[in-house]
């Protein structure tokens, strides 16, 4: 679809209600469902981080979303496809900020150039102890984007068609940094598997986009 007539129809999500965690739901691991639903105070002394779903044109003008592979190592997200984000900084004015921050960080999005911004259903990391508040945008690009070697691997585009193609969604079994040989729900592009709380989002979005596509 092409980015303006995108951006012109994506802003009427802004007071779509969210479906939150019957969406997570869908594309969580059994052992991962179980773990959704935590205590509130667990939440509260969770970690903060916060990632960008950033929409945004190719040099045709089509649209396309953005997600990273992170560095391999011994983290427990290393090598993992992601949306660009991170932890909350004591700086930091909000978690909103802290996603863009972080988007520039480590692709070179530029907060200026960033339109309609809404935050989504936040997402708790068990492994991690991480409670992430993901934010949807449109970014109008101006410029290449620019990895940031030492955290982002690589990029992978995603052109909108293929994010709303349910064959696109599959079961995989993978290793993970609590089990071995899981099935776990899972959207594959390019080869690549997205899965866990990327995925969970991922399907909010979808969710959210075939409310108003």
């Amino acid at each position: 679809m092409n980015f303006i007539d995108f951006s012109s129809i994506v802003s009427k999500i802004e007071k779509k209600e969210l479906p939150g965690t019957e969406s997570h739901f869908k594309m969580a691991s059994a052992q991962r469902a179980n773990e959704i639903k935590v205590s509130q105070s667990t939440l509260e002394n969770a970690k903060k981080a916060a990632v960008l779903a950033a929409f945004y044109p190719d040099k045709e003008g089509q649209t396309y979303l953005l997600f990273i592979k992170r560095q391999a190592g011994e983290g427990v997200h290393a090598d993992q496809i992601a949306f660009p984000g991170g932890r909350e900084e004591d700086t930091d004015n909000d978690l909103a900020y802290t996603a863009l921050r972080e988007a520039e960080e480590e692709v070179g999005i530029r907060s200026k150039d960033m339109g309609f911004l809404k935050a989504l259903t936040a997402v708790y990391i068990p492994p991690s102890n991480f409670l992430v508040q993901p934010y949807m945008g449109l970014y109008f690009k101006s410029r290449p984007f620019i990895r940031q070697v030492s955290e982002v691997n690589a990029l992978l585009e995603v052109p909108l068609l293929d994010i709303l193609d349910a064959s696109n969604k599959q079961l995989s079994k993978l290793n993970t940094s609590y089990a071995t040989d899981i099935e776990v729900p899972s959207f594959k592009f390019k080869d690549q598997i997205i899965w866990g709380a990327t995925a969970m989002i991922l399907n909010e979005i979808r969710w959210l986009l075939k409310e108003v596509l």
